[in-house]
C-alpha cells in the first residue's frame, strides 16, 4: 500500500473511533461538548476525503458526512447561541434554548445520519486496498496534493476579487486551513499561515456569529436586549476580519508558485 494510501487508512480508523465515542457521549448526556466534537470529526472526515474523489466509496461517505452535518449545524448554532445569551445573563433565554438537549443528544446519537457514517466508515478501509489493487490509487499522492493547490488557488483569487463575499471566503479558508491539516506531509502551510488561517476563520466566524443572531433577534423578542451590542459588535468584526483578510492575501502572493 501506498505511503499516502496509509495515511488515509489510518486517519479513517482514528476518525471512526472518534465518531464512535460521540455517540456514546451523546447518548449518555455525558458533557456540553460532545456534539461540538462530534462536528469536527465530521469537518476532517469531509477534509479528508474530498482530494479522494473517484475512489471507490469516497462519494457515499462525503453524502452521508454531509448529511450529518446538516441534521446538527441547528442544534450547534442553538448552543453557541444559548451560551452567548449566558455571557450576557440572560439566563431564562438561554435555557429556552437548552430546553430537551439530553433528548436532543440522544436522537442525534441514534439518527440514521450518524448510523449511515458509521456503516460506510467501517468498509472503508476495505475500500481502499480494493482500489489499490485494481490500479486505482496509482499516484494517489500527486493527485492530492494537485487537489489541494486547487484550493489554494480557488481562495487566493476570491480573495484578490474586490467583491468578495464574507460567507464564501469562511467556507474556502476552512477548505484549505482543513485541507492542510488531514494531509500534513504535504507541507502547503507553515505554522505562521496555520495560525493566520485559524485567526481569519475566528474573525469571520465572529461576523457570520453576529449577523445570524442580528437575523433571529428580527422574530424572538428576547434576543432584543442584545440587538445593540450585536450591531456594533458586527461592525467591529468586519473591520477586524477586513484587516486579517488583506494580511492572508499578501501571505498567499508571497507563496512559491504550485503552493
Amino acid at each position: 500500500m501506498s505511503a499516502m494510501l496509509d495515511h488515509v487508512v489510518a486517519q479513517i480508523l482514528a476518525l471512526q473511533v472518534r465518531l464512535l465515542a460521540c455517540r456514546e457521549r451523546l447518548a449518555a448526556d455525558t458533557d456540553s461538548e460532545a456534539l461540538h466534537d462530534l462536528r469536527i470529526g465530521v469537518r476532517r472526515l469531509r477534509s479528508l476525503l474530498r482530494p479522494l474523489r473517484e475512489l471507490p466509496g469516497v462519494e457515499q461517505l462525503e453524502d452521508a458526512a454531509k448529511a450529518l452535518g446538516t441534521l446538527t449545524t441547528p442544534l450547534r448554532d442553538r448552543e453557541v447561541l444559548a451560551a452567548e445569551l449566558s455571557n450576557r445573563g440572560l439566563v431564562d433565554a438561554a435555557l429556552h434554548r437548552l430546553q430537551g438537549r439530553a433528548t436532543t443528544f440522544a436522537n442525534v446519537a441514534a439518527s440514521p445520519q450518524l448510523d449511515r457514517v458509521l456503516a460506510i466508515l467501517d468498509a472503508f478501509p476495505l475500500f481502499l486496498r480494493a482500489a489499490e489493487r485494481e490500479g486505482l490509487a496509482k499516484s494517489l499522492g500527486k493527485r492530492v496534493d494537485k487537489r489541494l493547490v486547487k484550493q489554494w488557488r480557488t481562495l487566493l483569487k476570491a480573495l484578490q476579487d474586490p467583491a468578495h463575499d464574507r460567507h464564501r471566503l469562511r467556507l474556502l479558508i476552512k477548505r484549505v486551513r482543513y485541507g492542510d491539516q488531514a494531509y500534513p506531509q504535504l507541507e502547503h502551510a507553515g505554522p505562521k499561515l496555520q495560525d493566520l488561517l485559524k485567526k481569519a476563520q475566528g474573525d469571520l466566524g465572529n461576523w457570520h456569529d453576529r449577523l445570524q443572531w442580528l437575523l433571529q433577534a428580527r422574530e424572538h423578542a428576547d434576543l432584543a436586549p442584545c440587538k445593540v451590542d450585536w450591531e456594533q459588535e458586527l461592525h467591529e468584526a468586519e473591520g477586524k476580519s477586513d484587516a486579517t483578510l488583506a494580511a492572508l492575501q499578501a501571505a498567499l502572493e508571497r507563496r512559491k508558485p504550485g503552493k
